[in-house]
């Protein structure tokens, strides 16, 4: 296309491109329907781009005049490059996809009908999504997640996840479908690679907002479940999604243990020996494992596993100082609570001493440091003949 002037009134504030489905909001400014869409719906804010103002309502209402001013433009300036813009497809209204849940319960042949037009309609707009949950759909697609088969189940799954649901249904959700988590358990333990990558999302997204009865009791089912994903490292998505997950749930009631029953432990060291992973998965698997390990159950497991040791140690300054500030806890946690004569002369043979003696030297923050110099005071003089030892702490504990 030819240098041209654009009038500035057919430019969207967010993307800087001419508009192609020009939408205004309750602020009273103008946008292109996918990026306001964007903006409001996926990245969850609630203010006007421009005016910084609350959208008090979120409904969109197309700028017909200035869509017609903007296509009257591009025939007019067609001969330099410009591109008619088509006529954007109207969204689906409320009525029509109402029909569409009321019909679906007339045979399954028509739940799984409804299903697919649904997962259409919900991948053409944004505004769609928003329509379907007013008019009742995140209940129908829960409905069948309860009671369906195994292939309505699986379809949808992966329309409710999609829909990227308000945090005021997923709170619905949880209040009022108490089978619901169970439902999504029995996926993660017996569906197919993507329907339990969708079951472990939808949970992380729900646990989000659960209160914390929902979260102390949760049955060992669930955590052999999650922990199942993680261990299959079904996607790097997914994989992400659990731990964000057990990090949500791991703190309350008996959480940690029954994780630890769940074989958390193993599967977080095999994950983290595993170079694969990008620094956030490192740095929320140490999480994961600092929280377990903060139980005697966790530290058992942790020295019963010959790689314990060795690889919380190679994760202090190799990852990040989020996941040095993380391993030195776990030392920490071991060294203070599950500290026997050979723990002690493991760390000093697989070099978790000389590892903590050289945090000391490094920039790698004060809470690390102070933990590390916690450690090596304990027990200063079990590993007095190490050459790392600092002198001023082996003079303060004599033979």
């Amino acid at each position: 296309m030819e240098e041209i002037d654009v009038p500035s009134f057919f430019i969207c504030p967010i993307s800087l491109q001419i508009m192609k489905d020009p939408v205004t909001i309750s602020t009273g400014i103008t946008y292109d329907r996918e990026s306001i869409e964007k903006w409001l719906f996926s990245s969850k804010n609630n203010t006007c781009p421009v005016t910084k103002q609350v959208v008090s309502d979120p409904d969109l209402t197309p700028n017909h005049t200035l869509r017609r001013l903007l296509q009257a433009w591009c025939t007019l300036n067609a001969s330099h490059g410009v591109e008619r813009i088509p006529t954007p497809k109207p969204p689906v209204s409320k009525a029509q996809i109402s029909k569409l849940l009321n019909d679906a319960s007339k045979s399954p042949q028509s739940i799984t009908k409804c299903l697919g037009n649904l997962r259409s309609i919900a991948s053409e707009s944004e505004a769609n999504k928003r329509s379907m949950e007013s008019v009742g759909a995140v209940e129908f697609l829960a409905s069948i997640l309860l009671k369906g088969d195994n292939e309505q189940q699986a379809e949808a799954l992966s329309v409710l996840y999609n829909l990227q649901v308000s945090e005021s249904a997923l709170r619905s959700l949880l209040g009022k479908e108490s089978e619901l988590i169970e439902s999504l358990v029995k996926l993660i333990q017996s569906s197919t690679y993507e329907s339990r990558a969708y079951a472990v999302m939808m949970l992380r997204s729900m646990f989000e907002v659960a209160d914390t009865m929902k979260m102390i009791n949760l049955r060992p089912e669930f955590f052999s479940g999650v922990l199942q994903v993680l261990r299959d490292q079904i996607s790097q998505q997914a994989s992400k999604a659990t731990l964000q997950l057990l990090i949500k749930v791991c703190p309350w009631g008996r959480n940690r243990i029954k994780a630890v029953e769940a074989g958390a432990v193993n599967v977080l060291i095999e994950l983290l020996l595993d170079a694969s992973p990008d620094r956030r998965t490192h740095e929320m698997a140490m999480m994961v494992l600092d929280m377990v390990c903060s139980s005697a159950e966790g530290r058992a497991e942790l020295l019963k596993h010959g790689a314990g040791l060795a690889v919380v140690s190679k994760k202090i300054m190799r990852v990040s100082k989020v996941a040095s500030e993380r391993a030195v806890r776990i030392l920490f946690s071991i060294c203070k609570f599950s500290a026997t004569t050979n723990v002690l002369q493991e760390m000093l043979q697989l070099g978790v001493v000389a590892k903590l003696c050289l945090v000391l030297q490094v920039d790698s923050g004060s809470k690390t440091k102070e933990k590390a110099l916690e450690i090596l005071k304990m027990h200063a003089r079990t590993w007095r003949n190490s050459t790392c030892i600092p002198k001023n702490l082996i003079s303060s504990y004599p033979s």
